[in-house]
């Protein structure tokens, strides 16, 4: 694999990630506008996974 190749790859999941996000925010921002969930619901579920998460990754070093 060469540097451009790399570089390539790199601009492609810079692409992905900012679709992605672009997708995500749009989401929250209709159910929100919509009543079906609040922002501060969304940041507490999202408070709430990522303990689990972190949770997950000691768990998962020590073994």
């Amino acid at each position: 694999m060469t540097e451009i190749d790399l570089i390539g790859q790199i601009a492609d999941l810079k692409e992905v990630d900012y679709k992605t996000t672009l997708i995500l925010a749009s989401f929250v921002e209709l159910l929100c506008e919509k009543k079906i969930i609040t922002k501060n619901e969304l940041t507490s579920k999202m408070k709430t996974l990522d303990f689990i998460n972190e949770l997950e990754i000691q768990h998962a070093k020590k073994n």
